[in-house]
């Protein structure tokens, strides 16, 4: 077995009733392939994902009454996009209890993002059965409906960082390959943004897109928490 079934639980702050479960939302279907009496997470992600739209929805509605429902949809999928959901994966450390396939394992399923966040949603999946709405709820307040501010600049970064700089007036934003890593079939890109000619964040991705998204949310992070006139005053 990967990982510490109760150091996970410490972790995400809830004890399940059904150890199968558990097992459950953390098997991957490249482990399920490989083992013949394994179920995958696949039907937990679903039923997460829907308890995950319901859970932040009730949250929106009641914490932001001034926002119309174009904004509240907009705010949602920032909350819910697969960069947040690994973000919020990797601060539990997920991945150390993954049950991956041996090739999935090799090539960096840990790490990935769409693994991180599919297994994110089938463990709110599996609170839900084993639990109920109300823990369910609880552990979707705890994990995910905090840090509001910083997880909504997961949703398009690129756009809202390019909307930034043409407001700041500080040069082009343009993103360099800085690196390729890996086979074919599980290519590693490494990006770089560029404002003018000064370097800011950086992002990895399976895509060079992904990687520019990254990047472009690195780079606002960094503006979010120094304060834009600061970060371009220090360039």
């Amino acid at each position: 077995m990967v990982g510490d079934m109760a150091a996970l639980e410490e972790r995400i702050g809830y004890t399940f009733r059904d150890r199968a479960l558990y097992l459950q939302a953390l098997t991957h279907s490249s482990f399920a392939h490989e083992r013949r009496n394994a179920q995958d997470n696949e039907r937990l992600e679903f039923l997460g994902d829907a308890v995950l739209e319901l859970v932040s929805s009730d949250f929106l509605y009641r914490n932001y009454p001034q926002l119309a429902e174009g904004a509240m949809t907009k705010l949602r999928a920032s909350l819910v996009c697969e960069q947040t959901l690994a973000h919020c994966a990797q601060e539990i450390d997920l991945g150390a209890n993954l049950r991956l396939g041996k090739g999935e394992d090799q090539t960096g399923g840990r790490k990935r993002p769409s693994v991180l966040s599919d297994a994110f949603e089938a463990l709110i999946g599996a609170i839900y059965l084993d639990g109920g709405i109300k823990d369910a709820a609880a552990f979707v307040h705890r994990a995910v409906l905090t840090d509001i501010d910083q997880k909504c600049l997961f949703h398009d970064s690129k756009t809202i960082l390019q909307e930034l700089v043409q407001a700041e007036g500080k040069g082009a934003l343009t993103y360099r390959l800085v690196s390729e890593e890996g086979p074919d079939h599980d290519r590693s890109y490494t990006v770089a943004a560029w404002i003018g000619e000064t370097q800011y964040g950086s992002g990895t991705g399976h895509s060079k897109k992904a990687a520019e998204q990254d990047a472009a949310y690195q780079t606002l992070v960094q503006i979010h928490k120094k304060g834009v006139v600061d970060v371009f005053k220090e360039h």
